[in-house]
């Protein structure tokens, strides 16, 4: 398979909103509140594109998988109730979704792989994110793939598990 990782454009845009609607109904029918509250929605998609923070992930030009990487900045990370493994430069990885046709199959896994890349490419040595506490199957990728639990971070509509991975 060619398994690509691109920025998003605003052709992508329903693209990644279908992807989205996928994981907020697959949240729901897993049980969790992550997602259920109106966050993310298009108007998320368009700012995630307009600030170049929306990526996407492809085999063969299909769209599979999307996220949005932020260098630098989440005002949410501030304050964590823990401690993060470092302070320097860091992505953070927000909303990420992949296509049902993929699900199980290890592609989360792959598209995280490839996110690393991106942050690797930019010389940034330190991954970030975020998840609800029964949000199981981000919690056992995040396992899966190293990344550290550092503490609990505060949102909108709650505390938040919040990770990191240092890639050096």
């Amino acid at each position: 398979m060619n398994w690509k990782i691109r920025k998003a454009t605003l052709t992508d845009a329903n693209a990644i909103w279908t992807l989205l609607q996928i994981a907020i109904a697959r949240r729901k029918a897993d049980g969790s509140q992550q997602w259920q509250n109106g966050y993310p929605n298009p108007k998320s998609v368009e700012n995630d594109i307009k600030n170049g923070f929306a990526y996407v992930m492809t085999r063969d030009d299909e769209i599979i998988g999307t996220a949005a990487l932020i260098i630098n900045d989440e005002p949410t990370y501030e304050n964590i109730d823990g401690a993060w493994l470092s302070d320097e430069d860091f992505m953070v990885v927000h909303r990420v979704s992949v296509s049902d046709k993929v699900l199980g199959k290890g592609i989360a896994t792959k598209f995280f792989e490839l996110m690393e890349g991106v942050a690797l490419e930019q010389q940034i040595f330190n991954i970030k994110i975020d998840t609800n506490f029964d949000n199981l199957a981000m919690l056992r990728i995040l396992e899966k793939l190293n990344y550290v639990y550092c503490g609990e971070i505060q949102v909108q509509d709650g505390k938040r598990k919040a990770f990191q991975k240092v890639l050096k």
